[in-house]
């Protein structure tokens, strides 16, 4: 058993399993996942998710589900599970589970009778193919294996019903079967690493439920439809193994790639090397471009999350530059001045006036020579800065105090992005803190860089500026009475002095405007009303209109999402402040919170981080199952703890 496991106990409580979710990726786009009894509780939930270029990029669910018979002495033990309606689960297949492990890749044992069985998968690095492999541990005499997969073919964010016009033929291929029920999906090929027959029943399961769809307020029910059965006779020590691809495959060649892909992964042996591979998984390569998806199961790549999550997710990568790779794609996509937030290449939303500024702090941590920085980088980052000084979308422009004002009505422009009913929830129209505090170390890292290029144009065009948007910045965010920072400032409004932690990233940037004591009053501050054991509060409980539980409905969960729930990406900004501010006395605070996430890794996502924690005690997690800028954030200050403490020991 590994580092992560469960016993019997545990996932034969339904109450306790369907709560714990898997996601695999195979860092081109496709992924897989379920709960770790196998029953899907989610429409984003299958064993073979992949991106359909034919239609428009989006991923689609093929393969749902794969349920396993085991037929001894004349009995058939089914080991899947689903969920109909009325809380009626069949079968029942958690029953046979003795225990489950995660330390290579999800591994389940089953006791059927007499049989005692092992089942893994696995999706190949950079293919869309999915590997299910069955051992036979014990048994008395040959078995019969059953394996019925269970078809979806449909967008991630819809759901499916029985219909008239779907292809439900199938067509032989080696060992197998493929098809594909409709026009713009491309094949699946089903087949087995031996001989087997395939029997066809085809038949629609109707009425399938997806219980957290329902609890968000969504659609929740759906039919899948199932070709029919693949049967293969085993003995003891038999190894089988299933492969379900968007090409067809050479079955003699499953049982070694199933072996050298397990053998190239890095074991989850320890909270490191968990954190290690899930920063991994939010990688996806695809032609010329290397992205960072935003959050699994539902988000694509966003250009916020993006700059935020690169430094800490790189630090799981040696062998290629992935800073480089992400960097250069986005670069590709600049459009006056600012990169895209979010959607595809063919409709992207350029609504972000955080993410241009941000960019300059992921090429900062990334670490290049001044002059190799400014050769590389500084076509971008004079674009951003001209934009932003001259102009641009939604109203983001310098005024003559140095500070950037964005202001678009029914806009949400920051991080704190969430819109109910067109209004935003936290608007933060006019000067934000934390949009200033980048603004000022984008022009003077850049400022720095030029000067390394030895660009003398660029260096007095721009030198005096650092000083101005200073002085503005003190004058207008800082409260001497309340000793702290306002959130934001506008024309018609007063300081914003409600408690946030946007003010908390001003503390931790490399160029900052604000003096150590100032820095300290600040932290104590957030460390006080904010700071919890999975993050950071977005707003003070003491605040009117505070949210301390992130669920119900879509408009419910928007307007919790930014008023008191914990984000554990604010964490970095934090800790790395706190380490500024306190130094080596601060390093036990900073070490208790982040190994505090060790207990996470066997809640909602599986050996993860979730997007977000309820701001309330007991913090329960919410959103997507694995966040990359929360992965992110705590291993690069997970890293930086290892490090320090390896100078300290030198």
């Amino acid at each position: 058993m590994g580092y992560i496991k469960f016993d019997k106990a545990q996932v034969v409580n339904l109450e306790y399993s369907l709560s714990r979710e898997i996601v695999r990726t195979n860092r081109a786009g496709s992924y897989s996942s379920t709960t770790i009894v196998g029953c899907n509780t989610r429409k984003y939930h299958g064993l073979l998710v992949c991106p359909v270029d034919a239609l428009g990029g989006e991923r689609h669910v093929l393969l749902s589900a794969l349920d396993t018979t085991v037929v001894s002495n004349g009995q058939s033990f089914n080991t899947g599970i689903r969920k109909y309606h009325g809380d009626y689960y069949s079968p029942k297949g958690h029953k046979y589970i003795e225990d489950f492990d995660i330390q290579d890749i999800p591994g389940m044992t089953y006791r059927v009778g007499n049989v005692i069985m092992k089942q893994e998968r696995l999706l190949v690095h950079y293919e869309e193919q999915l590997l299910v492999r069955y051992t036979i541990l014990d048994t008395d005499e040959p078995v019969k294996l059953q394996l019925r997969p269970f078809l979806a073919f449909r967008n991630i964010h819809q759901l499916t019903h029985a219909n008239m016009w779907a292809n439900t033929r199938t067509e032989p291929v080696s060992n197998g079967v493929s098809m594909r029920m409709y026009d713009g999906f491309p094949m699946l090929h089903m087949q087995l690493s031996c001989k087997a027959d395939f029997v066809p029943v085809p038949d629609w399961y109707l009425g399938v439920e997806y219980t957290e769809e329902q609890k968000r307020g969504y659609d929740f029910s759906e039919d899948l439809f199932v070709p029919g059965f693949f049967e293969v006779t085993a003995g003891k020590g038999d190894v089988i193994v299933f492969s379900a691809s968007t090409k067809e495959e050479r079955p003699s060649g499953f049982k070694s790639k199933f072996t050298k892909t397990v053998s190239a992964k890095t074991p989850r042996s320890d909270f490191g090397n968990s954190l290690r591979n899930a920063a991994q998984q939010f990688i996806e390569k695809r032609g010329n471009d290397t992205n960072i998806v935003a959050g699994y199961p539902w988000f694509g790549a966003w250009g916020r999350d993006t700059f935020i999550s690169l430094p800490g997710l790189a630090l799981a990568r040696t062998s290629e530059d992935l800073f480089a790779a992400v960097l250069d794609t986005q670069v590709r996509r600049m459009k006056g001045g600012l990169f895209p937030n979010m959607g595809n290449d063919d409709n992207p939303a350029f609504n972000s006036v955080d993410a241009p500024l941000w960019f300059f702090q992921a090429v900062y941590k990334y670490g290049l020579e001044p002059g190799e920085t400014w050769k590389r980088y500084g076509s971008a980052m004079k674009d951003v800065l001209n934009a932003y000084r001259n102009g641009t979308s939604f109203g983001i422009h310098m005024r003559e105090n140095g500070l950037i004002y964005a202001d678009a009505p029914g806009k949400a422009l920051t991080w704190m992005d969430a819109v109910v009913n067109g209004v935003p929830v936290t608007p933060r129209n006019g000067y934000a803190v934390e949009i200033n505090a980048l603004w000022y170390n984008a022009v003077c890292f850049s400022l720095d860089c030029a000067r390394g290029a030895r660009d003398r144009s660029f260096v007095k065009e721009w030198e005096k500026l650092p000083e101005l948007i200073g002085r503005s910045f003190i004058e207008m965010f800082w409260d001497e009475e309340h000793g702290y920072l306002a959130d934001y400032v506008n024309d018609t409004e007063n300081r914003n002095m409600h408690v946030r932690p946007n003010m908390v990233i001003a503390t931790s940037l490399p160029y900052r405007m604000i003096n150590l004591d100032q820095m300290k009053r600040i932290l104590d501050i957030a460390n006080r009303m904010l700071v919890t054991p999975r993050g950071l509060r977005t707003l003070s409980p003491s605040e009117e209109g505070y949210c301390g539980i992130y669920c119900g409905n879509q408009e419910m969960r928007d307007s919790a999402y930014h008023q008191g729930t914990v984000w554990p990406w604010l964490l970095g900004p934090f800790c790395e402040g706190w380490l500024k501010v306190y130094g080596e006395g601060g390093i036990s605070r900073v070490r208790k919170l982040i190994m505090g996430f060790e207990e996470t890794l066997t809640e909602a996502g599986i050996s993860t981080i979730s997007e977000i924690y309820d701001g309330d005690p007991p913090h329960s997690p919410g959103g997507a199952i694995s966040q990359a800028w929360s992965v992110g954030e705590v291993f690069r200050i997970y890293t930086l703890l290892n490090e320090e403490n390896k100078e300290n020991n030198k």
